[in-house]
């Protein structure tokens, strides 16, 4: 490739993997086929990309950084590259036609709501493989009753089972970052995602419910969850938010719906 990359961004939050070993054990991970509907947000440098076009017919790629989407077509493979470029965060998945498969490296600062934007799409989603900072990972694998449990644990457990695959440390990038990596892979239930009712009431609840999670249900959802409605549900009020799984958090919202 013509020219050399420019420096990494740390306004978009830029590490780029660069471990052989890392990337190809993330490869095997997602065990790509060439038939696969596949979705790579944040190819970056193409670390992922490269490998991934040499078993893929086709690849669809997101990519904020403008010079980084328009260096991709010169990467190995890279006619066969579908490039969006913008932000994925607001990307439309719809526009990729099938069921997906989605992967990448994600910028750690917009993960949060890229994973609760994805899960909008869970029901044309077939699984979901992301390089994510350790806590984050942490916290969508968390059982209740655990410091990490949250809102982000029960807005995706209604719709993905979750599981960590490996670490990853901060040398397998440069520049280093100051916090350690994890691959998950989150797959959709095969029975359907838990009957949450009204999807706004769901999270409007579980956001406050966590907001507040160093207070009783009783009062973190007063003047949104009654006595009575606790008592349908079977969930005592003077509970605390992380011990509630996310099929109580179901219970709730359908009942209030």
């Amino acid at each position: 490739m013509a020219g050399a990359y420019p420096p990494a961004r740390k306004s978009l939050g830029q590490n780029f993997l660069h471990d052989p070993g890392v990337i190809s054990r993330i490869v095997a991970s997602i065990a790509p086929a060439p038939d696969d509907v596949m979705v790579e947000i944040g190819p970056g440098r193409g670390a992922l990309t490269v490998p991934l076009l040499k078993v893929l017919n086709q690849l669809h790629v997101v990519e904020y950084d403008r010079e980084l989407a328009a260096r991709l077509p010169q990467l190995e493979g890279g006619e066969r590259l579908e490039i969006h470029q913008g932000d994925a965060v607001q990307f439309d998945f719809d526009v990729v036609p099938g069921r997906l498969r989605v992967v990448g490296n994600l910028p750690y600062q917009i993960s949060s709501p890229l994973l609760f934007r994805l899960a909008q799409y869970h029901e044309r989603i077939e699984d979901m493989v992301f390089m994510l900072q350790k806590e984050v990972v942490d916290r969508i694998t968390a059982a209740p009753g655990s410091g990490t449990y949250g809102r982000l644990t029960v807005m995706l457990a209604v719709s993905f089972a979750s599981k960590k695959l490996f670490d990853v440390g901060p040398g397998a990038f440069k520049p280093a970052p100051k916090v350690h990596s994890s691959i998950v892979r989150l797959i959709p239930h095969a029975d359907g995602s838990l009957d949450t009712g009204d999807p706004k009431i769901f999270e409007q609840i579980v956001r406050a419910g966590f907001t507040a999670r160093r207070k009783t249900l009783r009062n973190g959802l007063k003047g949104l969850v009654d006595a009575e409605t606790f008592a349908a549900c079977d969930i005592d009020p003077g509970a605390r938010p992380e011990t509630i799984s996310p099929q109580q958090w179901a219970a709730l919202s359908r009942r209030l719906g």
